[in-house]
């Protein structure tokens, strides 16, 4: 069987994950068909990113994502997507609908960082 999972890469005690597509009775970090993304936990917010439009090609070939994956898929919206895929929907409109919905978030997150930013130097003024 064919699985999407975490493969750990990065030095000791500083990990980092690839997304994989690897057979099942592959090691860990053994032998994997396609690397389709990777996962970043040590940053704030931890990194995800997935290339939809693989991640929707090998679950429509019968991959079954590993637990962690399945959650991060999940908040992408890749799930949604892949079950409107399977009632009937065009694969480039549901890609378009992932590529600004990804806009946005990185947008909405942007503003955040510098909301934050501001907050900080303002905290720092007055504390002069």
């Amino acid at each position: 069987m064919v699985r999407i999972r975490l493969r750990r890469v990065g030095a000791k005690k500083q990990p980092s994950y690839r997304v994989v597509v690897a057979d099942s009775e592959s090691p860990r970090d053994g032998r994997f068909i396609e690397t389709i993304g990777f996962y970043n936990p040590r940053t704030d917010p931890p990194t995800v990113e997935i290339k939809a439009e693989r991640a929707l090609h090998w679950l429509q070939h019968g991959a079954q994502p590993s637990d962690a994956v399945a959650r991060m898929l999940q908040n992408l919206g890749i799930m949604d997507k892949l079950a409107r895929l399977k009632a009937g929907a065009d694969m480039e409109t549901l890609l378009a609908e992932l590529a600004e919905e990804k806009a946005a978030a990185e947008k909405r997150i942007a503003e955040q960082k510098a909301a934050l930013e501001k907050a900080a130097a303002e905290a720092e003024e007055a504390s002069r």
